[in-house]
């Protein structure tokens, strides 16, 4: 038979209302009954039955956290803070990652809210909100996560993209960069749009530099490997003098393919630069410049957005957080004089 909380509380000598207390706020107990209370629970095998505090309390102690792709460094780092934050309000952070695809990300939203989660964050793939605004208009608080909100029901935190691309691309064209290819895609995801808009405002305000636009399927090492060879292929002549990717992984895996080829120098022959700054950017065989985002203060931000949700006025409006990019400068389009630091243009 199953020990309940009454057999803790008889084994220890104090009341259901007690065990409930150390269980469930820790510090309104003396901490000798709290000691106590967790012999007993150790000695019966005590396990809390979470599905029923879970339909008593209407919603779990869960935040569900879905990502684009947790094998991004990026979102790997929000993660691990929105967990950090979580595990502070005594809140569990389960994670899912949607690989770019709108159905694995809504397969996630149901799952999420059969389990009466506290809340949900995400980074949605598309534009398609109504599952979310479904779960939202039934009391189940969702923040928006490196994606701008406004103008929609949500709370949201991210990073202005749009100034993101266009300090990309302002840095190549004033050190001299005039053939500027950008990398990215897919094109549906708001991140990469964003970037390639701010890069074309960039790029058209100087006389006689041209954009070229390549699109990937992927954000990952192996597209920009892909696009790399493709680049690599070309003439000399009819190559980019500059290329701005809409991830490090595709930087990196360009970088790999430039190499490679043995005959192309970056930043001599081509400069290059990526965004995110992840851990990788700095250590790679030419450190790589890119554009920082902040991914810790996303994380972090987005579980106090989650939090404020929680305890907002019936009928206030939701609350929008957007963070500056910052150009970090490395050997890949300022050679050796990198100072590795966040610079202005």
């Amino acid at each position: 038979m199953a020990v309940s909380v009454r057999d803790v509380a008889a084994a220890a000598e104090v009341s259901v209302g007690t065990v409930s207390n150390v269980l469930n706020a820790p510090e309104k107990v003396a901490p000798t009954t709290v000691e106590r209370v967790h012999r007993a629970i150790a000695d019966l095998g005590f396990v809390r039955n979470d599905a029923a505090r879970q339909l008593k309390a209407g919603r779990s102690r869960c935040v569900g956290l879905i990502v684009l792709d947790v094998g991004n460094p990026f979102f790997t780092d929000l993660a691990r803070a929105a967990e950090r934050r979580a595990a502070e309000n005594r809140l569990t952070v389960l994670l899912g990652t949607s690989d770019d695809d709108p159905a694995r990300e809504r397969a996630y939203v149901e799952t999420f809210d059969e389990q009466r989660v506290y809340g949900v964050l995400v980074s949605p793939v598309g534009d398609d909100l109504s599952r979310l605004a479904e779960l939202h208009r039934r009391g189940t608080p969702v923040v928006l996560v490196d994606r701008r909100g406004e103008g929609s029901p949500f709370s949201s935190v991210a990073v202005d993209d749009v100034a993101g691309g266009r300090l990309a691309c302002e840095h190549l064209c004033a050190i001299g960069r005039r053939r500027i290819a950008f990398i990215g895609g897919p094109a549906n995801l708001h991140q990469v749009a964003d970037r390639l808009r701010g890069a074309r405002k960039a790029v058209a305000e100087v006389q006689d530099a041209e954009l070229e636009v390549i699109t990937t399927g992927a954000l990952s090492v192996l597209a920009g490997r892909a696009a790399g060879e493709g680049i690599g292929s070309r003439p000399a002549a009819d190559r980019p003098d500059a290329i701005f990717c809409a991830n490090d992984l595709l930087a990196i895996g360009v970088l790999q393919a430039l190499t490679m080829l043995g005959d192309v120098s970056v930043p001599g022959d081509i400069a290059l630069i990526g965004y995110d700054d992840i851990d990788f950017a700095q250590s790679a065989v030419v450190p790589l410049s890119s554009i920082r985002q902040p991914s810790g203060q996303l994380g972090t931000h987005a579980v106090d957005l989650l939090l404020a949700e929680t305890d907002r006025a019936p009928g206030a409006g939701p609350e929008h957080i957007l963070f500056q990019p910052e150009l970090v400068a490395r050997a890949s389009t300022v050679g050796a004089t990198s100072s590795d630091q966040p610079i202005d243009i």
